[in-house]
C-alpha cells in the first residue's frame, strides 16, 4: 500500500484517508519534500471569515450553523464563533498527521473537520495542544515524547464512546496525493485495539483504517455519497487503502 494514499487527519489520524488518483492510475512523480516547518505565516489563512466558512463546510449546514468555530492564530486555535449544539468545526493543518508522515510540515494542507460533542471532550484537546506545541517551536522528537507521556499519565484521554467527526467539505486540501478533498467521509475515534471489532481494513469492508500507535486514538474512515452541500460525490479514484494504518505515529 502506497503511503501517499494516506494523509493528515486526525492525529495520525487526520489531518485523513486519501485517494491518490495519480498513483492509482500509474502516473509517478517526485513527491515534494517537507523536512522542516515552513514559516508560520504559510499555515495561516489571511481572512477570518474565509477560515470560518471553510471550517463550516466540513458538515451539513444543519450542524455547522450552530457549531463552535475555531480559527488558527499565531499561538494556537482561537474561538471565532461560539456555538450552541456542542459540535466544533475547524480546519486542520498538516501536523495532525502521524509524526513520521512525509507531509507533517506541508503548509498547503487545509482539512476542514467538525467534531461531535464526545470527540470535542476527549479527542479535540489533543489536536489543540499539539498545535500549541508546534507554534511554540517544539521539535518533532520532543512532541513525540510529550504525547507519549500525556497518554501515559492520563492528561490525554482515550476517545469517549460515540466520538466521530464529519469531513464532507469540497474545499479542503488533504495532501499532495489527493491534491484536494479526496472524497466525503466520516471518521470514528476509538481506543487503541478496537479496529478489528469494526471490520476495518478487511477486503470489501466500507470501513477503512487500522490501529496505529498505542499512544494515540485509532481513527477509522467511512466514505459517504454526499458533500456537505448535499451534492453527490464522484467515486474516489486510486487504490483502496485497506492494508495500512491511516495515521501511523512514532
Amino acid at each position: 500500500m502506497n503511503k501517499a494514499m494516506l494523509g493528515p487527519m486526525l492525529l495520525g489520524s487526520t489531518l485523513v484517508l486519501l485517494g491518490a488518483s495519480a498513483q492509482g492510475q500509474g502516473q509517478q512523480s517526485k513527491a515534494p519534500s517537507y523536512p522542516e516547518m515552513a514559516p508560520v505565516a504559510q499555515y495561516l489563512i489571511a481572512g477570518t471569515q474565509e477560515e470560518i466558512a471553510l471550517a463550516r463546510s466540513a458538515a451539513p449546514r444543519s450542524i455547522s450553523a450552530a457549531a463552535t468555530v475555531l480559527v488558527l492564530g499565531k499561538h494556537g486555535y482561537e474561538t471565532a464563533l461560539k456555538g450552541s449544539n456542542g459540535f466544533v468545526c475547524f480546519v486542520e493543518r498538516s501536523w495532525t498527521a502521524g509524526f513520521d508522515d512525509a507531509e507533517f510540515w506541508n503548509p498547503r494542507v487545509r482539512a476542514p473537520n467538525c467534531f461531535n460533542p464526545p470527540a470535542v471532550r476527549s479527542v479535540l484537546p489533543q489536536y489543540l495542544e499539539r498545535t500549541e506545541w508546534v507554534l511554540a517551536g517544539i521539535g518533532r522528537t520532543q512532541m513525540i515524547e510529550r504525547n507519549r507521556l500525556a497518554m501515559a499519565n492520563g492528561h490525554f484521554r482515550v476517545p469517549e464512546a460515540g466520538s466521530f467527526s464529519f469531513m464532507l467539505s469540497k474545499e479542503g486540501y488533504l495532501n499532495d496525493a489527493a491534491a484536494g478533498p479526496w472524497a466525503p467521509h466520516v471518521m470514528f475515534f476509538l481506543p487503541y485495539g478496537e479496529a478489528s471489532a469494526w471490520g476495518a481494513g478487511l477486503e470489501g469492508s466500507p470501513v477503512l483504517g487500522a490501529d496505529g500507535s498505542k499512544a494515540e486514538p485509532t481513527v477509522l474512515f467511512i466514505p459517504v455519497r454526499r458533500w456537505s452541500d448535499n451534492s453527490v460525490a464522484q467515486p474516489a479514484t486510486g487504490a483502496h487503502p485497506q492494508d495500512e494504518p491511516c495515521h501511523k505515529h512514532g
